[in-house]
């Protein structure tokens, strides 16, 4: 986990989430950043996904909740990190964005353990 604060802020904190088909960075605030470990396996319901410098970042948000399901047991990949992609406005449709340019294959900020 990545973790920062601001002054007269809560505490925030990226973890990169993964499944069979992605991953993406996940933000989490004040006490959640200290429930969860890496390799915990979590279950997000009604999360939301929001751009952050043309960033892909999923969030629990408002009415989202988080839990830890499990520990290091599903099979997952870390590529394609759909945080590592540039999304962009879809001049075609005012509620799509489309790929852009891909950043980085891998998370910068959670760097491959080869």
């Amino acid at each position: 986990m990545n973790t920062s604060s601001s002054q007269g802020q809560n505490k925030t904190c990226l973890a990169l989430v993964a499944d069979e088909t992605a991953a993406v960075h996940f933000q989490l605030w004040g006490e959640e950043c200290d429930a969860f470990e890496p390799g915990d396996i979590i279950h997000l319901s009604n999360g939301i996904f929001s751009y952050s410098r043309n960033s892909l970042l999923l969030r629990a948000g408002k009415r989202g909740k988080i839990e830890k399901v499990g520990e290091f047991t599903m099979a997952y990949v870390e590529t394609p990190n759909m945080s590592e992609i540039r999304w962009v406005p879809d001049p075609n449709s005012s509620h799509k964005y489309i790929q852009e340019a891909v950043i980085s294959p891998h998370s910068r900020i959670f760097p491959p353990k080869y």
